[in-house]
């Protein structure tokens, strides 16, 4: 269901915008999309199908941006190639049950979307 409070773009990537969800008929989902001249007015059907989609795989229609998150963490490289992530740069509170020390440590920034990579 397509919700005016998200934040959607076309699925070839422009920028949309919702003005209502509770047309009539069809395409009961009416907006615009940002074109190279200005922002052409267009409607969905209520899962985000255009107007002119007859398979689904339209390039008007609907997809929901969600959020990126960015974070940055500590990857501990282990002489037996053991690898731990940590939010924070020190590594353990002490060395592996084998006395082992590490070999690296690695700042690393992800970006992700939820659920990315699952």
């Amino acid at each position: 269901m397509i919700d005016k409070n998200k934040v959607y773009k076309t699925r070839d990537g422009r920028e949309v915008r919702i003005y209502a969800t509770d047309g009539r008929a069809m395409y009961p989902i009416h907006g615009a999309i940002l074109q190279e001249h200005g922002w052409q007015q267009s409607c969905w059907a209520v899962d985000g199908l255009h107007s002119i989609s007859s398979s689904g795989n339209h390039s008007g229609d609907l997809i929901e941006v969600r959020p990126r998150h960015k974070r940055m963490v500590w990857l501990t490289v282990w002489s037996n190639n053991y690898i731990e992530a940590s939010g924070k740069p020190e590594w353990r509170n002490g060395p592996l049950g084998c006395g082992e020390e590490p070999i690296a440590r690695l700042m690393v920034d992800v970006e992700y979307n939820n659920g990315e990579g699952l």
